[in-house]
Formats: structure tokens, C-alpha cells, sequence
């Protein structure tokens, strides 16, 4: 009989479904592990002290504020991460905003008001003190880095979470250098910067952007913060119904803020996603051997725009509407495209070769454009001007400015000003153009110029060449004579008046600039 039972095999056996109680023990198992290990270990009154001594308005976080603006807005000016990177680095909004987060999770509404308040000044006063910089810069174009900063979307928001959830750990279990890393993450002041700049540029399109960027981060972060405060069981005066009403509040604010970053997120997928297909129709367009350069999409254009060079051994005449009918297909939009066809050599290599060719004169080309806007720059500085006031003959390669009169600076500091910057910009002709500042009196020896006295009339013969001003000479006839006679090859006119007993040549302005 024995063996005639069978046994059903242990891997087909059937195994108890988990019970929800034993789910609900393991919960409050982990909950109590929570609370005695970790909740009861933390320090609350150490840290929300901590917390709220460094998110009030104070003196020193006014003035990290503007270092911190003023570093970020010329490292957007200029297009230099590293430089953004810095301004990152001081994080002095980063404090006010934990203490909201924190102010929130307790319940404590003095708190909340003064760091809600250090937030707006420190917020306004950025955002005014960048506007104030960029008014007076002369680079007022948007570079990539502040355009980066124009269109946030749900990424955004996911960086903020994450760095937040860091942030928040740091401040609980006394880890602060870690604010540094989150500082980066999540970029609070360049955004402001960039908000700034809008509103000295008169751009709604970046003022808003960035602004939008800089609301996800903030609230993001201050949101999260009070979370992980609330898990981390910092106490609050709040009630139960308070309580619950306050995370519902925090939940809906999350969504609100994701539903219009999600839209603009796929907005740019789309976008790239369209940039893909324009590169593929194009190459598919041409042979096998033709070099297709980056095509240039202006997706925000009705209808959209697409500019591409292409090099390749054959022409193809019906290029332009072959590529806009299978993007018009594929897109569903309407697109205007067109094409740029430089013809090679039919040897393998050759569009490539044409190619390397022409991005080699674009990069040649934008680095001598960088270093006409650099000399530029500098004659404008030395000659205390705006740098629309420097006069810039590309063709000729020559660069024209007419100083300001600098108080103690003789007409030998300008011509050593422009001495410098001729010798940083070989091949260019540097003229600065000084005020009608006094000339030098020319000594005489034995009724002929002194050494000394070549050495000022050279300078005089410099400024009045730049200035194109006449210059008057009184002293003695055959001296002065001899000396008008040089000093006509570079002045526009040279007038004399003899002074018999005179011990040196006198030198003056005459006529008005011409």
C-alpha cells in the first residue's frame, strides 16, 4: 500500500500564499528598526538649530550672494563652464531653501516667514545685481550656456529630486561637504543669472525660461527637504489633519510641476528625435561617397527650416524638394529645406577631405574673429570707451580709438598703451588716438636740438599724426626752422613763430582735429 501512494515532487508542490499580516509584521518590523536605529540616533535639536542659524538673512549671505551672481553672470557672458562651475560652488541660496524645507516639515511659521524672506531678497537682489552687469557689459549676445538655461524640463526637476534627497541626508546626518556636490546638480544661481539677463536684455523668451528653471529647483528642493525631515521624525506642531493636508499639498505640487516639464522634456525628444531624421534624409539624398556637414534646424519657424552643406562628386538638382517632401512625410510638419552643394573630386576620401577642409577655415575663421573682438576689447579699455566707440577695419587690418583724457597719463603713457597692444596683435595697425594733452618743450645745445629734444619730437610727431591736429613752434629761427621741417612729414600743418633769445622750441596745438 505504501508504495502505491504517490509523492508529489518538492518543485511542484504548491506554496502558501503570503499572508497581508505577515506582510503588515514585516512592515512594522521595519518600521520599529527605523525609529530605534536610525530616527532616535539622529540629533534633531543640533541640526534644526544648525539648519536655522545658516538660512537667515544675515550680512555675509548678501555678500556671497553677489560674489556668487556676479561670478555666474560673466561665466554665461563668456561661455566658460568652469567659470559657472564657480559661481555654483559658493551655493548661498542653497541655505535658505533647506530651512524652508525644514521650517515646513516642523511646522514652525516664524521660521518660515524669515527664511521665506532671506529667499526674496537674496532672489531679487541677484537678479538685479546681473541685470546691473550685464547693462554695462558690452557682450549682450545669449551664449550656449544661457541659452541651456532657457528650457527646463522633466530631467530638471528629476535632478533636483535626486540632489535634494543628497542635500537633505547631508544636513540630517551632518555631512555638509556634500552640499557642495548638490550645489552643482542642481545650478540654483545661474539660472537666477540668466534671469537676470533677460531682464537687462529686454528677452522674455530667456527671462522666462530661466525663471521657469530656477522655480523647479527651488521648490523642488524645499519640497523634498521637508519629506525627508518628516521621515527622518522631525517633530512638528502641526496636527494629524494638518499633517495629512500638508503632504497632499506637497504631492500636488509635484505633479503640477511635472505635467508642464513633461510636455517640454518631449518636446525636445521630439526635437531630436526630427534632428535624427533630417541627417538621415539628407544622407540618404546623395551617393555613398558625398560628406553630409551637421544640418542646422530651426524647429521654432513656420515652417520649419533646414540648412545643410553637403560635398559630393555629383550634383542632384531636385535635392532641396526631394529632402522637403520626405521630411514633410515623416515629420508631419511643413519644412523648408535648403541645401548647399560644394562638388569634389570623384576619389575616395575627397568629400571627407572637403569637408575637414572647410571646418578647418570655420575654425580658423572664428578663432581670428576671437581675436579681432579680444584686441577690440582691450584698445576699448586702455582708451576708456565703450567698445562700439573702437573702430575696427577688418579688411585693412587696423584698429582705430580716440582715448579719453586720463587724469596724470602724458601723451608718452598713451603711446606706451598702444605700443603693448600692438605687440600682442602682430600684422594689425593699432592706432589710439590721445587728447590734445600738452606737448613736450624741445631743449636746445648750441642752437641745435638736444638728444632729449629728438626723443619729443618724435613723440610730438606721433600724437599730432594720430590726432591730426596742427602744431605751432616758437624759438629761435634757425632751430625752429630746422625742427618744423621734420615734424611736417607726420603733422597735418606745421606753423613757426621765431623768438630770437629763446633757450628751447616750444611746441603747441594749432588747428582742430580734421
Amino acid at each position: 500500500m505504501a508504495d502505491d501512494i504517490a509523492v508529489e515532487p518538492a518543485s511542484e508542490r504548491k506554496r502558501p500564499p503570503i499572508s497581508k499580516y505577515t506582510l503588515l509584521r514585516v512592515f512594522a518590523e521595519l518600521r520599529m528598526w527605523w525609529r530605534e536605529s536610525v530616527v532616535e540616533q539622529t540629533d534633531h535639536a543640533a541640526t534644526i538649530e544648525r539648519v536655522r542659524g545658516e538660512s537667515l538673512l544675515t550680512s555675509r549671505y548678501i555678500f556671497m550672494t553677489a560674489m556668487s551672481a556676479g561670478i555666474a553672470i560673466l561665466g554665461l557672458l563668456l561661455s566658460s563652464p568652469a567659470v559657472v562651475i564657480g559661481a555654483m560652488l559658493l551655493s548661498p541660496l542653497m541655505s535658505p531653501i533647506i530651512g524652508l524645507g525644514f521650517a515646513l516639515a516642523t511646522g514652525d511659521a516664524d521660521w518660515l516667514r524669515r527664511c521665506g524672506k532671506a529667499l526674496a531678497v537674496g532672489s531679487i537682489f541677484a537678479i538685479l545685481f546681473c541685470a546691473l552687469i550685464v547693462v554695462a557689459s558690452p557682450l549682450q549676445t545669449v551664449t550656449e550656456e544661457i541659452a541651456a538655461r532657457t528650457r527646463p524640463n522633466l530631467f530638471d526637476l528629476l535632478v533636483a529630486l535626486f540632489s535634494a534627497m543628497a542635500g537633505g541626508y547631508a544636513v540630517i546626518r551632518g555631512r555638509e561637504g556634500t552640499i557642495v556636490g548638490v550645489a552643482i546638480a542642481t545650478a540654483l544661481m545661474p539660472p537666477l543669472a540668466v534671469v537676470g539677463f533677460g531682464l537687462a536684455t529686454m528677452n522674455g523668451t530667456v527671462f522666462g525660461g530661466a525663471l521657469g528653471l530656477f522655480v523647479t529647483n527651488l521648490v523642488t528642493i524645499a519640497l523634498t527637504a521637508a519629506v525627508m525631515a518628516r521621515i527622518y521624525g522631525y517633530r512638528t506642531g502641526l496636527t494629524e489633519r494638518q499633517s495629512r493636508l500638508q503632504s497632499l499639498v506637497i504631492v500636488t505640487v509635484f505633479v503640477v510641476l511635472a505635467v508642464p516639464l513633461g510636455f517640454s522634456l518631449r518636446q525636445i525628444a521630439w526635437e531630436a528625435n526630427g534632428q535624427r531624421i533630417v541627417n538621415q534624409e539628407i544622407t540618404d539624398a546623395f551617393s555613398a561617397r558625398a560628406r553630409v556637414e551637421q544640418p542646422v534646424v530651426n524647429w521654432d519657424a513656420e515652417p520649419v527650416t533646414i540648412a545643410a552643406s553637403v560635398f559630393t562628386p555629383e550634383f542632384s538638382s531636385s535635392a532641396n524638394t526631394d529632402v522637403a517632401r520626405a521630411l514633410e512625410r515623416r515629420l508631419g510638419e511643413a519644412v523648408s529645406v535648403s541645401i548647399d552643394q560644394f562638388q569634389v573630386g570623384t576619389d575616395p576620401g575627397a568629400a571627407e577631405q572637403a569637408a575637414l577642409a572647410q571646418a578647418r577655415a570655420r575654425e580658423q575663421a572664428e578663432a581670428t574673429e576671437r581675436q579681432i573682438s579680444s584686441l577690440a576689447q582691450r584698445l576699448a579699455l586702455v582708451a576708456g570707451v565703450e567698445r562700439k566707440d573702437v573702430l575696427v577695419d577688418r579688411e585693412n587690418q587696423r584698429a582705430i580709438a580716440t582715448a579719453r583724457p586720463l587724469p596724470g597719463l602724458t601723451l608718452a603713457g598713451y603711446r606706451q598703451l598702444e605700443s603693448r597692444i600692438a605687440v600682442d596683435t602682430p600684422g594689425w595697425k593699432i592706432e589710439l588716438r590721445p587728447p590734445l594733452a600738452a606737448l613736450p618743450s624741445l631743449g636746445l645745445e648750441d642752437g641745435a636740438p638736444s638728444e632729449s629734444a629728438e626723443q619729443a619730437l618724435d613723440l610730438i610727431g606721433w600724437a599730432a599724426s594720430r590726432t591730426g591736429v596742427g602744431v605751432e613752434l616758437e624759438g629761435p629761427a634757425p632751430a625752429t626752422q630746422d625742427i618744423a621741417e621734420k615734424l611736417s612729414a607726420k603733422a597735418s600743418s606745421v606753423t613757426t613763430k621765431v623768438t630770437p633769445n629763446a633757450e628751447s622750441v616750444r611746441a603747441s596745438w594749432t588747428t582742430r582735429a580734421q
